[in-house]
């Protein structure tokens, strides 16, 4: 699953107060702003994409004049063929491009769909809005390299609106009146860009101490739970579950934003079911955070940390695929047992059941695709 995102649109009041609107989305995460006035401002509030027609925005609007009642018009000086020359000649000036479309009729429909092949993003707005537009649009346009905003007023327009033939659209917009209200969509879209990953039980066939291996500590910017860690193995396909440092030992203090992942050759899941070596990742860069439902989220890389230590070697069977991953051999270290219980490469022994997740697909730099290709 992709991520999913929000953008707001400013409300029709003075500064002062959008200003604490355009803020609190911020601190939610939404980071894109569109606004027709005020795009001075906003870029001191920090950093910001702004949406605008006006010639310094960082993704240009066609489609709107400004006037309305909470969203932004349709000028009735625009045409379907203007809209569509005046996108084409920005896109040909080298501009990101969204085009903003009110869904009123099949026409405006059709016009969304032709707008769709030439702009980076399409925001649709629906007056009378029913499920039945989005859906097509969304249908007609799933080839394109498109990203597709739906207008909302409310968190449960949001949900309906991601969820809509399954993939729904690629993020929304709403009109940045209230504050619990951007909150609770900022939530409902991190929700909506969670992946779940079905973890099977396998069963340990081999423990191993090897020697010493460069081996890669993730510190991420986010605080993990008992039962929370990472997809982690050395076959891109077949990954354990490796538990962070969240809990207490009576050998170090606890590190709730460390996973001590393996040596540099592993893979670990990141969003977008890609893959990525241990050894590539550096600050800023995004992981997954997996806890023992298999349900998902985003996290950020503070810093990744190589350091030469004894590994061990964990083999595991799961319907006659043999799963394999190498971690440091340290009391500290556990994968996830069948209960749900964080089991230490100290105790673990062959005939343990433990989780795993196994993917269907070959992987190509890090990416899903139908191929064979053997690991071992």
């Amino acid at each position: 699953m992709q991520n999913k995102f929000a953008w707001i649109s400013t409300p029709d009041e003075l500064w002062d107060n959008k200003k604490e609107m355009i803020t609190t989305a911020l601190e939610s995460g939404i980071d894109h702003v569109l606004d027709l006035d005020d795009c001075e401002n906003i870029r001191k509030l920090g950093n910001v994409k702004i949406i605008s027609n006006s010639e310094d925005a960082d993704i240009f609007l066609v489609g709107i004049n400004g006037e309305g009642d909470g969203f932004l018009e349709l000028s009735e000086d625009f045409t379907d063929s203007v809209d569509i020359a005046n996108a084409r000649k920005a896109k040909s000036e080298g501009k990101t491009v969204c085009a903003y479309v009110i869904i009123t009729d099949k026409a405006h429909e059709q016009l969304a769909v032709k707008l769709g092949s030439i702009a980076d993003y399409v925001i649709l707005v629906g007056t009378d809005w029913t499920i039945i537009p989005l859906e097509n649009i969304i249908a007609d346009l799933q080839k394109e390299d498109v990203n597709i905003i739906a207008a909302v007023r409310d968190v449960d327009g949001a949900r309906v609106a991601l969820e809509t033939l399954e993939h729904g659209t690629d993020g929304v917009i709403f009109e940045a009146n209230d504050f619990n209200n951007i909150k609770k969509i900022a939530q409902e879209v991190i929700e909506a860009s969670q992946s779940k990953y079905e973890l099977k039980i396998a069963t340990v066939t081999n423990v191993k101490p090897l020697g010493s291996g460069d081996r890669v500590c993730v510190d991420t910017t986010d605080m993990m739970k008992p039962g929370e860690g990472m997809l982690i193995g050395s076959y891109s396909k077949s990954m354990f579950l490796v538990h962070s440092e969240s809990l207490e030992s009576e050998y170090v203090a606890s590190r709730p934003f460390r996973v001590n992942a393996g040596p540099v050759q592993a893979y670990v899941m990141v969003p977008g079911n890609k893959t990525r070596y241990l050894s590539e990742l550096v600050a800023g860069d995004e992981v997954l955070i997996v806890n023992t439902k298999g349900e998902s989220r985003t996290a950020y890389v503070g810093r990744s940390k190589i350091e030469r230590r004894p590994l061990i070697l964990i083999e595991a069977e799961y319907e006659g695929q043999t799963i394999r991953t190498l971690l440091q051999n340290a009391e500290t270290i556990r994968i996830v047992d069948e209960n749900d219980e964080p089991l230490s490469v100290a105790d673990v022994k062959a005939g343990d059941k433990v989780k795993v997740y196994i993917e269907s697909s070959a992987r190509h730099f890090g990416i899903a695709i139908d191929e064979t290709i053997i690991e071992q």
